[in-house]
């Protein structure tokens, strides 16, 4: 089990997150870098059908890459969940993590073994594809599908949790844990700000129902370079 002072500073840790997200945004859109409450945010996102589904590959996004440092083994993969561990792991050849431990917030669950998480991009890569990544160059694509430049685009969660949601929105799947619902829809709707996606009629609905249940959560954002 997680101790008590590490449980603590998670969950002081998830506080903080739920009422500050770190996240740059609306990349080309209208809406100026800064912070809004999540009933704003929620308000700031353009509002579009889907589009080009049916051409999405998971290869038009290349992951896992180097990550940002050149200097380690170490995949995107590696670093994030480096980066997330509440319990640091032991760092072997060629980024091979034994030891430490992870909270995955979907589901509160800890996680004593690195091969029980997944790396879930917060906003999936086929929902991108259809909320306008389909537009993008390969570099971009690229540069979505290893983005460590925002803390909440990529999150280390139980591989059953990243499985139950596949490609799915907030209209479609929301993590099991109530606990989860207002962070879940702020990092959502930050990432999806960040880089300038759009939502669907029926996602929309969706994150306005759940930014009426979490008033005061607050986005911060900045463009995706």
């Amino acid at each position: 089990m997680i101790t008590y002072l590490t449980r603590a500073a998670a969950a002081a840790t998830l506080a903080l997150a739920s009422l500050a997200v770190t996240t740059p945004a609306h990349a080309g859109g209208d809406t100026p870098a800064g912070l809004l409450t999540l009933p704003g945010a929620v308000a700031a996102l353009p509002v579009a059908e889907e589009a080009q589904n049916d051409t999405y590959s998971r290869d038009f996004f290349r992951h896992w890459n180097r990550g940002l440092n050149l200097t380690d083994a170490c995949s995107t993969r590696g670093e994030v969940l480096i980066s997330e561990a509440v319990e640091a792991p032991v760092i072997g050849a060629n980024c091979a993590l034994t030891g430490g431990a992870w909270w995955s917030y979907y589901d509160e669950t800890e996680v004593r073994s690195a091969s029980g998480l997944d790396i879930d991009h917060m906003v999936p890569l086929k929902e991108a594809w259809g909320s306008g990544a389909w537009e993008w160059t390969a570099e971009r694509r690229e540069a979505y599908a290893n983005d460590q430049n925002a803390a909440v685009s990529l999150i280390a969660v139980t591989a059953r949790s990243n499985r139950a949601k596949a490609d799915k929105d907030p209209a479609q799947w929301m993590p099991p844990a109530p606990s989860a619902r207002c962070r879940y829809a702020t990092e959502w709707t930050a990432t999806k700000l960040r880089w300038n996606l759009n939502v669907d009629p029926a996602e929309a609905g969706a994150l306005q129902a759940l930014a009426a249940e979490c008033p005061d959560a607050i986005v911060q954002f900045e463009p995706a370079e």
